[in-house]
């Protein structure tokens, strides 16, 4: 007999109200891409909510009216559950000022509201046509109790009012339940449906203070309830909706239900599932990820830090900390701070670098270290190989930057006089840490006699290691035969460096190749990439109108502005595996007026069918974009910046190579320092905006929170639409510095935050800020990282998680037991290995890749190799699942003679 299964419904509902009232102008409207409340959220898909304390509710014992069974209370709203309605009094303003916040940069300006003492707003959701007799409960008892000492009489005081996780209203529809309960401060709510039930009986009708209610309810184009209300409207986020076939797993077996809010009669609503299996539970839910800090109780400042991600999950990041506690690990490979503490410029000699690995849940440090010598040391980039080894390349003015016997280059190269500090002075160097975090396997240094950093690594299968940076240096190391042995001379030198690209072999102890990379005008690497064939890709920006192009270049020439001296256009070039020729290399850019470049940092990621994809920033409102692009016009305002991300293919020729390229970005200003691409061909761009009017798409934040917010974006394969677009910040300074992706799709997110109120999420490493002053634009940063769960995954259901097997004789085989293997996810499953251990056997039609949807069968025999009372195996699944890992079914036999 087939188990009944029930059908979840879960609504995003108090969280998309409560921050509303306290932003909205008086009278004024919240805009389409709006998404108020304090919270990451991505529509149906996704969430990252990020309140740390529980939210709760208390049972109604005289404090508030009798028709009251729960309520409810957080900033800004109270909420009581009464046998049929959800009443929701917010506070607002009935009246907004603009003034200026005190701002320690006065560079950077915000405004604020400043609101005004008003009566509350009331909406109310009433459960139309629900068992009057519903039974509610509260569920999940908290430790805390409430207080109320209220007046001289203590008849009237209320002391010990428990509190609960959840209120359940059991059968408020035939077969189906309500389940009001907080995820990290935000009030959700689930319909339970069981098997049989129907979830169009379920219908909420909205009240609001606004009398216009009735007749302007809407659903906008992105499927959101939309309520005028007083002060404003209210939005109800897309209902999301999955399946899952074991509600009770712990391995994720979601498959995505499409369903909506339908608008009835009488300011009515009512959910629409048009298609789904009958005999499995229904859920709207989003997919939770994570958010912490990463820091000391001194400050973080670096504008450069990277990112990697491992094949299990596992974040790898790199920067620059001032903090003599910043958060190490027992048995790293430098537990102390070696740097010199009393910088007087965020760019000043001072700091050490530091590697730390994060575990794929966000809720430990794996192992985390210092690196650096007396002087100042700066990780800017960082990559990992199949065994766990990480790799980070950087800047460092420290004459005893630790390195290893036998590496290429034990001996600092040296530096200019004057140089004061920053990560472009002193030598690049490159460093290999174990997988443990407790050793060195090689670290050099790499450079000349004057200036030199490295910018970006990247690694082949043979753990050969990519390096590309900037230098000033005549005498940087380069080999015979490559493509560019000299420095090319120009008039600033040395503020006008060549870039270089270098090679260096697995052991760390020699180069493979090194060569300079320029024109006469000076250029700066920022991206290295390279493809499966052992060949790089290099991006950055360069002045120079005789940088070395190719004649399959998409743009042959240079498109200066009206400043002579300063109007670099991007390029990316691609080298041999030699580093002996360039096999493409082309500038990217536009032309415009005397401040108007495609630089500051681009960024490049390559496929697996050897497409580059640059994501930069640019000011020129000529910028090269394609037919069809997701923007094709300039939307950076007078004075204002873009991000253009462009796909290019170097195998075309011409016009042919540019496969797409779109600006991204509205009215004010918009940067970009991250990039990453998906197995799928999605890009993945981060970095920083001031414009409140950033481009969002099922935003995780729908609301720009500080003068200067963290974004990043998806961007489908065709570069035509945004798969998402979110902020991420708090209240004052946020960058999204780096981004990487894991094989499952998962977003990466790192960078510097002097927000002391940067939304993280509970069960995370680091939930709070660690020091300095907070809302500082550069003396107040910690890092942050931040997961960001796909819109698209696969998922794994299995039908048994054990097989049972009677007595077998020896050295025969059994019956063959199935098991069915289903992808209850949207997007591919890829299945890289089944086996069977002990004396069981098994063959399956699975294949490599299961789609969204489908199954197949896994036959498992037993076959006894000797007499034992009883015999045990595994049956494991190695997949790409959202769940992560392997699945595993337990295997038991008996056998006789």
């Amino acid at each position: 007999m087939a188990t009944q299964k029930s059908l979840w419904v879960r609504v995003v509902f108090i969280s998309a109200l409560i921050c509303l009232f306290g932003l909205l102008k008086a009278g004024g409207a919240a805009g389409k891409d709006t998404k108020p409340g304090k919270t990451i959220r991505a529509g149906q898909e996704q969430t990252a909510t990020y309140f740390r304390l529980p939210l709760s509710f208390e049972a109604n014992q005289g404090q508030t009216d009798p028709r009251v069974k729960f309520l409810s209370r957080g900033g800004g709203y109270t909420l009581f559950l009464t046998g049929s309605e959800a009443v929701l009094s917010l506070k607002k303003p009935s009246a907004v000022s603009s003034q200026p916040t005190h701002n320690r940069n006065p560079k950077l300006k915000s405004r604020i509201p400043s609101p005004e003492r008003s009566a509350p707003a009331v909406l109310l959701m009433e459960l139309a046509g629900a068992n009057p007799a519903a039974r509610i409960t509260g569920l999940e008892e908290l430790p805390g109790k409430t207080n109320y000492f209220l007046g001289k009489d203590p008849k009237k005081w209320r002391t010990n009012v428990p509190t609960y996780a959840k209120v359940k209203y059991a059968s408020v529809y035939p077969g189906v339940d309500l389940v009001y309960y907080g995820a990290e401060r935000e009030l959700e709510y689930d319909f339970v449906v069981a098997p049989g039930a129907d979830p169009k009986a379920i219908t909420l009708g909205i009240k609001t203070g606004n009398s216009k209610a009735g007749t302007a309810l809407r659903i906008d184009g992105d499927g959101d309830l939309v309520i005028p209300a007083e002060g404003g409207e209210v939005r109800f986020h897309k209902p999301v909706v999955y399946q899952t076939a074991n509600p009770r797993s712990q391995i994720q077996d979601r498959k995505s239900v499409i369903g909506r809010y339908v608008l009835l009669a009488d300011n009515r609503i009512g959910f629409e599932v048009p298609n789904y299996d009958k005999t499995l539970p229904l859920v709207i839910d989003p997919v939770l990820s994570y958010s912490s800090y990463l820091g000391g109780s001194g400050v973080e400042p670096s504008w450069g830090p990277g990112i990697a991600v491992d094949s299990s999950g596992n974040a790898y990041v790199t920067g620059k900390t001032l903090s003599a506690d910043f958060p190490v690990t027992a048995g790293a490979a430098q537990p102390s701070y070696r740097g010199p503490q009393g910088c007087t410029s965020p760019s000043g000699r001072c700091g050490d670098a530091f590697i730390t690995k994060i575990n794929a849940a966000g809720s430990a440090l794996v192992y985390s270290t210092y690196l650096g010598g007396s002087d100042h040391d700066e990780g800017l980039t960082i990559a990992v190989d199949a065994s766990g080894n990480a790799y980070v390349a950087g800047g460092t003015m420290s004459q005893d930057f630790p390195t290893t016997a036998g590496a290429f280059q034990t001996t600092f190269g040296g530096m200019p006089a004057a140089c004061e500090g920053g990560p472009a002075c002193g030598d690049a160097f490159v460093t290999k840490l174990n997988a443990s975090g407790s050793a060195l396997v090689y670290s050099t240094y790499l450079g000349g006699s004057d200036m030199d950093s490295a910018w970006g690594i990247a690694l082949d299968a043979s753990e050969n290691a990519y390096v590309a940076g900037t230098t000033s240096s005549a005498n940087f190391p380069t080999t015979p035969k490559a493509f560019q042995p000299s420095f090319t001379p120009n008039f600033c030198v040395p503020l006008c460096p060549d870039v270089f690209v270098t090679k260096l072999n697995g052991t760390g102890t020699g180069l493979v190749y090194s060569t300079f990379l320029g024109g006469s005008g000076g250029e700066w690497a920022s991206g290295i990439a390279v493809n499966s064939s052992g060949e790089a890709y290099v991006t950055g920006y360069t002045p120079s109108s005789d940088f070395p192009v190719t004649k399959s270049a998409f743009q042959k020439e240079l498109k200066p502005g009206s400043n002579p001296f300063w109007s670099p256009d991007a390029f990316m070039a691609k080298l041999n595996s030699h580093g002996s020729k360039l096999l493409y290399s082309t500038f990217l850019g536009g032309s415009g007026g005397s401040d108007e470049c495609d630089c500051f940092l681009s960024r490049i990621a390559v496929d697996s069918t050897g497409n580059a994809y640059v994501a930069g920033t640019t000011l020129s409102t000529d910028f090269p974009t394609t037919p069809g692009a997701y923007q094709t016009a300039f939307g950076g305002g007078s004075g204002g910046t873009d991000v253009f991300v462009s796909k290019i293919d170097p195998s075309k020729t011409g016009a042919a190579s540019l496969v797409y390229s779109t600006y991204l970005g509205a009215n004010c200003g918009a940067w970009a320092l991250g990039m990453a691409v998906d197995a799928a061909g999605n890009a993945y761009v981060s970095s920083l905006t001031v414009d409140p009017n950033f481009p969002l798409v099922k935003p995780l934040q729908g609301f720009k929170s500080g003068d200067v917010d963290a974004f990043v974006v998806e961007l489908n394969a065709t570069g035509s639409a945004l798969v998402y677009s979110t902020y991420l910040g708090g209240g004052a300074f946020d960058l999204g510095a780096a981004v990487a992706v894991d094989p499952w799709g998962n977003a990466y997110v790192f960078g510097p935050t002097a927000s002391s109120d940067f939304p993280t999420t509970s069960g995370v490493f680091q939930p709070g800020f660690g020091g300095g002053v907070p809302g500082e634009f550069w003396w107040g940063q910690d890092y942050f990282l931040v997961k960001i769960a796909p819109i698209d995954a696969p998922g794994v259901s299995l039908s048994k998680d054990a097989l049972v097997f009677g007595y077998q004789r020896v050295r025969t085989t059994s019956p063959p037991q199935a098991v069915i293997l289903r992808n209850v996810g949207s997007a591919p499953l890829l299945i890289s290995n089944i086996t069977a251990t002990g004396d069981f056997a098994q063959t399956n039609d699975c294949g490599g890749s299961l789609a969204g949807g489908s199954y197949c069968t896994i036959s498992v025999t037993f076959s006894p190799s000797r007499a034992r009372d009883v015999i045990q195996g595994v049956l494991t699944i190695e997949d790409n699942a959202f769940s992560g890992g392997s699945q595993q079914v337990t295997l038991t036999g008996q056998s006789k003679r």
